[in-house]
């Protein structure tokens, strides 16, 4: 079936002519030949089309989820990236509960100056919660080695104190949930 070439055709199959069912041309024809080869070709080139488009389709989601990935990553970095100047923090803290905790001496200095020392201390808490620094509460908790590191088991025949914690030796923290320093603990056993 051969076409006007004046015609304007608007699909592809239409401007391939199929060649294969008419009788009218004999059955070794090069133009018969020529027909099939374009039609593989074509064949051919759809499919790498198609390769082309999934391999496209998948490229671009790797590089959605590796950007996802990506800024993921830096929003946990940023909000870790604090933690040595924190823990630094926390010593500080602990010299500070140090001087509170000699009550003899602490009753000793001048009211004025312990009170501007006390409040020092509440400012020094306010800015590690502020950052994200969150005290472990361990005080008669059941022990939980991920939070509390026991550094005395202490018998006990109360089966209700049974491994629960008895005293808070040195506080514990945790920066955005992750325990950054364990509670050290003295534990009912």
């Amino acid at each position: 079936m051969i076409k006007d070439p004046k015609e304007k055709n608007d699909s592809e199959s239409e401007l391939i002519p199929d060649v294969e069912g008419d009788d009218s041309l004999p059955d070794n024809t090069v133009a018969q030949k020529k027909m099939k080869q374009l039609r593989d070709e074509l064949k051919q080139c759809q499919k790498e089309k198609q390769e082309y488009l999934t391999m496209s389709q998948r490229l671009r989601a790797d590089y959605l989820n590796l950007r996802r990935e990506m800024e993921e990553a830096q929003s946990r970095i940023a909000k870790f990236a604090s933690e040595p100047l924190l823990l630094e923090l926390i010593e500080l803290a602990d010299n500070f509960e140090l001087a509170f905790a000699n009550k003899e001496a602490w009753e000793k200095v001048d009211a004025s100056w312990r009170s501007g020392v006390e409040y020092i201390y509440v400012k020094l808490g306010t800015m590690m919660q502020k950052h994200g620094l969150v005290e472990i509460e361990a005080l008669k908790e059941v022990f939980n080695p991920e939070e509390h590191q026991a550094i005395e088991m202490v018998k006990t025949d109360d089966a209700a104190r049974s491994n629960r914690v008895m005293e808070v030796v040195r506080k514990g923290y945790t920066l955005h949930g992750r325990v950054v320093r364990p509670a050290q603990v003295r534990v009912y056993s």
